[in-house]
């Protein structure tokens, strides 16, 4: 698994095409051959960009879940549901497909956002907002999420 770090912005042109920011291009060099998948998020209203080898991993754990199960099958449906194989061109571009721009409001200004070992897309507007705190006191989410976790020898985690 390959960390990606940052968030940078860009614009989109009329044609849905997003410029890949050139430190995030570098990142993900060695994935810009095999491709990437392009799907709508499942909790915020973005989009979230799978380097292929990323994408095998994710498919390899939903694989595994017993499509005699309802719920299982209606989670499979709605996790893929509109997921494209994307590349990035010669140029450094990379065409969101109309449905997805809908879906995630992109309108002018976009930014990329490092999560992990994926990246989201967002319009900028809504990352602001995602991001303000607003909504949540990201002090006690921390400590709800990470709290507990100490399982390493550095102190830090």
């Amino acid at each position: 698994m390959n960390t990606i770090v940052g968030t940078y912005e860009c614009k989109v042109d009329a044609k849905g095409r997003l410029m890949m920011p050139a430190p995030l291009k570098k990142q993900l060099a060695s994935s810009l051959q095999n491709g990437f998948v392009l799907k709508r998020s499942v909790f915020q209203p973005c989009l979230e960009l799978y380097p292929m080898e990323e994408w095998d991993l994710m498919m390899q754990k939903i694989n595994k879940l017993n499509r005699f199960v309802k719920k299982n099958n209606d989670f499979i449906r709605r996790f893929t549901a509109g997921v494209k194989v994307v590349e990035i061109d010669a140029l450094g571009r990379l065409l969101v497909p109309k449905d997805l721009v809908a879906f995630s409001s992109i309108s002018k200004d976009v930014v990329f956002s490092s999560a992990v070992n994926i990246v989201e897309i967002w319009d900028k507007d809504l990352y602001e907002k995602s991001i303000s705190g607003e909504d949540m006191d990201f002090a006690d989410l921390a400590e709800e999420v990470m709290g507990n976790i100490n399982d390493d020898d550095n102190g830090i985690s």
